[in-house]
């Protein structure tokens, strides 16, 4: 029995129609004569989706009792019965209810997938694991059901339910997807259009994220090597000079042109272990190119342009960015470049740009970096055929020379081709060129002619200087060579040391950017820092980069012990013996860094249990005392109107009531204050910016404050602020009332607001006793005081959530003082538009929105589609 095929129905938010459009799939498989039936369709009261049901088969579902109440799921025992070809079955992220088969719907699929049953699902992009997190920086809401996202890229079809933000609005407003006393809410919160757009986004990427693997898929199977235009991918190819900077920022620009284009910088690097490109440039160009939102690979291939366009074509790239060359003219004599090369073989579906830069022809700088014992095989090659075929070519011209240039001319000739090949192929074929050179010196040049004798004495010294002159030669040559490579080594590994000690000590480099850093350097596949507790546990990974890295070090290819129970392994290649040095001095700063993450991971923890230990002893001293106050008095005025033993007159009852209510007031203000500092400490205040009038939020902020306490003078023609309006209130409210409670008897506070430049003030202006300046910024602080405010006055958080709220909305909070005596906060916002006078407009006390601003205190305020279904959300 075959495994059955999933169809899933991706849509961005709630009501674009992935219910609708399952059952109208199930309409047109039953037309065609398959047997299909509904697992689970939940129609949330939509009357166009109920409708749908109507003439498809339906399975009864599955009732469950839970902590008293009944609900109903999916009954897939009946439908593994029933053994239809085609289950619907909606909301696959669903939670099913405790005591059903399985915990998720998801793996009610799974079953029904096992069993060789079809199913056509469907799901919200929130819903999917990975973007959790993303979805609640977006809307404030975290998503309580998700499925793996595993589970929906093994589908073998996912179609995207696609809706414009305007159009899902309407629908909403129209009451297609909520019952009416939830569509302004929703509207005002979850369903915003910027919300609604983020999400579209997220949606269209996913799905072409999942094309794109499709694609990919489809070429490896079917052995495609020519490009697919099917979207801009530019190859940026970096050789490790400061030319590579321009050419990642000409790629940026070029694919800025195109929507969905992608940029991938290459480096090509030799198998051959330490290189002579710059780490710290290869690092600054590594940064750049992931701040414009591309990514950096590293490759390696002794064939630059060859290993290039095979990276261009394995990722179907359209286009290849490369630098002009840095060669001089004279050295294009060794071949045309890798810039022309690619040109070249690139083929008809690559386009190839040749940028230019301030490099342009000024050389290439010193060679690769490597021993005279690894030159390459070219360079021996090149060495041999000078030292060993053009002595016998060069012999082949001269014996057919009329005229004899003398013994001394051939020698000085052959001599020269001796010291070339030391320069190429070093030592060994020097030698050989030396005594094939003397050999055909004596059988061809000093008689007697074209036999292995001398009659000569004087020849057979001249012949014995020669060999011994290019012997010294090319030793000369070679053991200068040898220095030069060694030079050029030590200089590599000391930038490579000297940078990598200066990163770490600056607390710059994390272990995964070091262990990166090793495995670019020695050319290696994958590197891993294990670790163990002794000598008989087993080996952990405590950080690791490159496919497929060693469990221990003893499979490694190479291993770095440090200690007695850290090493660092890794894995492509042996490393010659002289690149250990530099190995080790990795292997060392990795402990370090190591040790360094865990300490400031230890600090940080520390820290944060300091932090929550001051905050539990404050909020256990507010709630012993601050929060019994008004309690006590809610206590005594409730005991006294219950006793049978008083008869209370009326007015007696109303001051009874009356403290009631102000301690109920009381109350719910400190309450409120603690709730505010708790999401402030722990991140969760997400502001839900729009423009509005200060004169439509202002006034609001003074409810909780006498009449007669407070001057307000907002002009009408200030302009608009982007704000919170909830958060603004609540900052509003929290500095006035603070004001008002310093402030004298008979001395009102003002507040006023105007703007200067893009921003807009509001003074809040007391009378009180003031504050000291080496304490206007310990007032903002949680759970503070000043000088000696009586217990009663609060538990000292109004200033800290006000100060919170503002720089939350990007705004600012500062205390200075007030002309005469007192205390002025200053409120600084952002003006939602340049500054200048506006149309008078009328002063309006309510808030145009269908929620009041305090709605948009907290993401956990916002609507959730959980807050409009009982269990799963809306689909």
């Amino acid at each position: 029995m075959g495994r059955g095929k999933l169809r899933i129905y991706l849509g961005a938010a709630p009501g674009v129609g992935k219910t609708y459009a399952m059952l109208s799939e199930g309409h047109r498989r039953v037309e065609r004569g398959t047997d299909c039936v509904v697992g689970f369709v939940e129609h949330h009261g939509r009357p166009r989706t109920e409708v749908m049901l109507h003439g498809l088969e339906q399975t009864p579902r599955r009732q469950v009792t839970y902590r008293g109440a009944a609900f109903t799921e999916m009954d897939v025992d009946a439908l593994l019965a029933r053994k239809p070809v085609i289950a619907l079955v909606d909301e696959l992220a669903h939670t099913n209810v405790p005591g059903s088969r399985n915990a998720k719907r998801w793996q009610d699929v799974e079953d029904l997938l096992k069993a060789g049953i079809d199913v056509i699902s469907t799901v919200n992009i929130q819903h999917l694991e990975s973007l959790g997190d993303v979805v609640e920086a977006i809307t404030g809401v975290r998503q309580r059901e998700t499925v793996p996202d595993e589970v929906v890229r093994r589908a073998d079809q996912i179609e995207l339910v696609d809706m414009s933000p305007q159009a899902l609005r309407r629908r909403m407003a129209h009451g297609n997807v909520y019952q009416p006393d939830k569509v302004d809410a929703a509207l005002s919160n979850y369903f915003r259009p910027g919300n609604l757009t983020a999400l579209r986004e997220l949606a269209l990427l996913w799905v072409a994220d999942r094309a794109d693997e499709y694609l990919q898929q489809y070429r490896g199977e079917h052995n495609i090597r020519s490009t697919w235009q099917a979207r801009e991918r530019i190859v940026v190819g970096l050789t490790g000079g400061a030319e590579g900077r321009t050419l990642i920022r000409r790629a940026a620009r070029m694919a800025a042109k195109g929507s969905g284009s992608e940029i991938m910088a290459v480096y090509i690097a030799r198998s051959d272990g330490l290189t002579a490109a710059s780490p710290k440039e290869l690092a600054v160009q590594r940064t750049l190119v992931e701040d414009l939102g591309g990514t950096f690979h590293h490759v390696i291939g002794d064939d630059v342009p060859d290993a290039l366009l095979e990276f261009a074509r394995g990722v179907n790239a359209t286009q290849i960015v490369l630098g002009s060359s840095r060669r001089k003219a004279w050295q294009y004599v060794f071949g045309p470049g890798v810039g022309a090369t690619v040109a070249r073989d690139s083929g008809p579906d690559l386009d190839v740009h040749i940028v230019t830069h301030e490099a342009v022809a000024k050389g290439r700088g010193l060679p690769v970096v490597r021993s005279a014992a690894r030159l390459g095989r070219n360079r021996i090659v090149a060495g041999w055929v000078v030292g060993v075929v053009l002595p016998g070519l060069l012999a082949l011209v001269l014996t057919h020379v009329a005229a004899d240039p003398g013994l001394a001319n051939e020698m000085l000739l052959f001599l020269s081709l001796t010291v070339a090949s030391a320069l190429l192929g070093g030592l060994w074929p020097a030698l050989a060129s030396a005594a094939f050179g003397s050999l055909l010196l004596n059988f061809y040049f000093a008689p007697p002619l074209h036999r292995f004798t001398i009659s000569d004495p004087k020849n057979i010294v001249a012949i014995a200087v020669f060999f011994g002159v290019a012997v010294s030669v090319a030793s000369v040559v070679d053991l200068a060579a040898r220095r030069t490579h060694q030079a050029a080594r030590l200089r590599a590994e000391s930038e490579i040391l000297s940078f990598l000690a200066g990163s770490v000590l600056r607390g710059e480099t994390t272990l995964d950017a070091l262990l990166e850093r090793v495995r670019e350097t020695f050319a290696m596949e994958s590197v891993a820092l294990l670790e163990r507790e002794s000598d008989v546990e087993p080996w952990t990974p405590a950080g690791s980069v490159g496919p497929d890295p060693v469990a221990r070090p003893e499979d490694a290819d190479v291993d770095m012990p440090i200690g007695d129970h850290m090493a660092l392994a890794l894995s492509g290649r042996v490393l010659p013996a002289e690149d250990r040095r530099v190995l080790g001095a990795f292997a060392a700063q990795a402990a370090v860094v190591l040790d360094r993450q865990r300490l400031v991971g230890e600090a940080e923890d520390a820290r944060r249990m300091a932090e929550g230990n001051r905050i539990r002893t404050a909020l256990l001293a507010a709630v012993s005392h601050d929060l019994r106050t008004p309690l006590a008095s809610i206590k005594a005025s409730v005991s006294s109107l219950r006793s049978d033993d008083v008869d209370w007159s009326e007015e007696d009852r109303a001051e009874l009531l009356a403290g009631i209510e102000e301690g109920a007031d009381r109350l719910d203000h400190l309450v409120g204050n603690l709730l505010d500092m708790s999401r402030l400490q722990t991140g969760t205040v997400t502001p839900l910016i729009r423009e509005i009038d200060l004169d439509e939020v202002v006034p609001m902020a003074l409810g909780g404050v006498p009449e007669d306490s407070v001057l307000l003078d907002v002009p009408e023609s200030l302009p608009m602020v982007a704000v919170d309006p909830g958060l603004l209130e609540r900052a509003v409210a929290n500095v006035v009332e603070n004001a008002v409670k310093y402030s004298p008897g008979g001395e009102p506070v003002t507040v006023a607001a105007s703007f200067l430049g893009d921003r807009v003030e509001v003074r809040v202006v007391d009378r009180g006793p003031g504050v000291p300046d080496e304490a206007k910024d310990k007032i903002f602080a949680p759970f503070q005081r000043h000088g000696d405010a009586p217990r009663g006055a609060g538990v000292g958080l109004g200033l800290a959530v006000a100060r919170g709220f503002a720089e939350a909305m990007g705004g600012t909070l500062a205390a200075e003082d007030t002309p005469g005596g007192g205390l002025t906060m200053v409120l600084t916002l952002r003006a939602a538009a340049p500054a200048g006078p506006r149309p008078a407009a009328r002063l309006s006390l309510t808030p145009t929105d269908p929620l009041s601003p305090t709605d948009s205190l907290t993401p956990t305020d916002s609507l959730a589609p959980t807050d409009v279904r009982q269990k799963a959300g809306p689909q």
